[in-house]
Formats: C-alpha cells, structure tokens, sequence
C-alpha cells in the first residue's frame, strides 16, 4: 500500500505566503490526527553549526509551532548533543549556539530542550529487536513527548549521500552512547600530543577503562563500553571516536535507530522535510556549500521513509546546478547524491528502513 507524501512547492503571492503554505501542508498531512490538547510535542530539528547558514530558518519554525498551539499542543524544539568534539558536544554549548543561529523564543514561540540531557547521556534503552541491534538508546525526552513532528534538511550528507528525516530520527535523536554505537565498533582514540596528562577523562569514566601511563591517557579497548563520556570531558580534544563502520552499515543502524526513536508514539508522529539550500554535506559543518539545485519545496508525511524516498526522487529529477560540488549527475533523473559522493549507495537506508517496518518507499506525491 502506497503512503501519502504532500508537497508544497516554492511559489508565493498575495493570496497566500509560504509560511500559509506550510500551515495549510501540515493540515493536508494529518497534524490535528497527531497532535491532542495538551500534549508535549517534541519538535525536532537540527540547530545548526556555528558558521553554517543552511538550516531550517527559525522563522519556519516558527509556522510549525503556532499550528501545533492552534490544536492546544505544547511544543518544544529539541536537538542532541553531537559525538565530537565542537560547539555542540554538551547542552550549554548547543543551546548557546542555537540561540545565536535564531532559535531564540522571541522567534520561534517554544522552548529549547536538549533531547538528551545535560551532556548527553540522558537516555534510555529501548528494544528494537533489529538485523545488527536488539535495542538502541535514545534520548530521554524524545521518549518522554506525548507526540514528535520531525522538521529536517534534505541535502547531501558524505556518509549516508543525503540526510532526510531517516537521519534526524536515528542519528538526531540518539544519544551520545548511541551516535557511538552507530559510527564505531572500537574504543575512541587518544592523540597523544593534545593530551597534558590532567585525568579529567579517567574521572569521567565508569567503567576503569582509562589509565595514565607515562603522563598519557590510555584506553583499554577490552574494558571501554562506547558511552564517549570522555570524549565531552576531555577539554584538550585529545580523544576522539575512531570512524571505522562502513557507510552502508551506519546506514543500517541509523535505520533501526529511527525506530526505536518512534517507539511508543504510533499515530503521533508527523515528518516535514524542507528541500531548500541543498547542500553538498551535513549542517554539522561550520559553513556550507553551494546549493547543488535550485530550492524546491517543502513535503510532509506520516510515513519517514516514504517522505524521504519522495524527497529523493524530487531532488534527483530536478535539473543540477554547475560550479557546484555536483560533479555528474546534472541532466534531470541524474543522481544527485553520487554526484556529490559517488561512493555511497544511499538507497541502503530507505531498504533496510522499508525491511524492518519503519515505512514503505511506495507513495502518492499530492502536490497542494
């Protein structure tokens, strides 16, 4: 069976704006089915690097707030906290760095809470009984929200050829442990040259997994769980993850995160994807690229895989734009995505999605 995937495109006049348009796509896409008085809605996005312009703007989000206090909702905009070091590793940082890229409540009309705590490690398991997991850790207030409207990107992404709202569920709403568990399978790594010997990460860590051997830290791989404490307390940046998981495997796993980040909201969900700045990478940059097409629209669904399978098909049937990263691909029907990154099969997350329950790629595009 076919799921619905709604499409506005970017026209605007004096009759209607596009903010009108979004309000009107929401409605189109079923939001009064998810979202009851009262309920606390967890609005997920992705604030946005330092340096990066990409984004969802405020503003949209705005629209997407007000249409969920028109039901009597209780929204709040919620990102996680990122497993590398950098501006976002840690609520304070990220909410700092959300507010300067206009998130603030005075533009978006809710609240800012950081989905997995204080420094990323407020989550809980949940069982998802997966090809490679059996249950996965997601933050604790996406599993807290009485419903989630999930408001992502697309673009390009270099380890999965274009993140959607498959990558802001799974990855966007893991915690620290589990943004771990997806891009590793080995114990982070010490830089024995940024390291001053302090200790600070052996505090940090549960497990005795860290001792100092001649002034360095040292990680014991047999010991080392994956939760990437140290990596946030290490001030120094001398330890980081070690990216060793395949592309298509991440892809997998992201896959089965994203189900577990839907776990217990059945009918509370709905999904917008913004097909706008079509950037060549991820907005965990601190900048961004040329647009790789020209804006195209925004779609919404109640079905992740079928939005984001729409999404794809949007973007590689549009015509590309040269003097961009796009090196082939540019006829319309071209893949955009290997285009970008020629070595990534970024069809692996919407099979192995469509294989576990999460969605069908089958859908009815029904333009507004």
């Amino acid at each position: 069976m076919k799921s619905k995937v709604f499409f506005a495109d970017m026209r605007a006049g004096a009759k209607e704006n596009l903010f009108g348009k979004i309000g009107r796509l929401m409605q189109q896409a079923g939001l009064a089915q998810s979202v009851a008085a009262g309920d606390l809605v967890a609005v997920k996005v992705h604030f946005g690097e330092r340096g990066n312009h990409t984004f969802i703007r405020p503003i949209f989000l705005r629209r997407v707030v007000d249409e969920i206090k028109a039901l009597e909702g209780k929204p709040f905009l919620t990102d996680s906290s990122t497993l590398y070091p950098g501006e976002r590793k840690e609520a304070v940082s990220a909410l700092a760095c959300a507010v300067e890229n206009g998130f603030a409540y005075v533009v978006v009309n809710a609240p800012l809470i950081m989905c997995d705590g204080l420094k990323g490690h407020n989550a809980r398991d949940v069982q998802v009984d997966g090809e490679i997991l059996k249950t996965v850790n997601i933050g604790a207030e996406i599993l807290e929200a009485d419903a989630l409207i999930a408001v992502s990107h697309f673009k390009c992404h270099e380890l999965t050829g274009f993140g959607g709202t498959l990558k802001n569920l799974g990855m966007g709403c893991s915690s620290r442990t589990g943004k771990m568990q997806q891009h590793s399978t080995v114990a982070p790594k010490v830089a024995e040259r940024f390291c001053n010997g302090c200790g600070v990460c052996l505090k940090s860590c549960a497990h005795a997994a860290i001792t100092l051997i001649e002034g360095k830290a040292q990680i014991d791989p047999a010991a080392c769980v994956g939760c990437s404490r140290c990596i946030t307390a290490c001030q120094r940046k001398a330890i980081n993850i070690q990216w060793n998981e395949s592309a298509s495997l991440v892809m997998r796993k992201m896959a089965e995160y994203a189900k577990g980040a839907l776990h217990g909201k059945q009918g509370k969900t709905l999904f917008l994807n913004f097909i706008t700045q079509v950037s060549p990478a991820c907005d965990c940059y601190g900048h961004a690229d040329a647009p790789i097409v020209n804006d195209i629209g925004i779609c919404a669904s109640a079905d992740p895989v079928a939005l984001d399978q729409a999404c794809a098909d949007l973007v590689n049937n549009a015509r590309g734009n040269h003097e961009t990263a796009l090196a082939t691909g540019h006829e319309p029907g071209g893949d955009k995505f290997r285009g970008v990154h020629p070595e990534i099969d970024w069809e692996v997350q919407l099979e192995h999605a469509e294989k576990i329950g999460v969605g069908t790629r089958s859908y009815d595009l029904i333009r507004i």
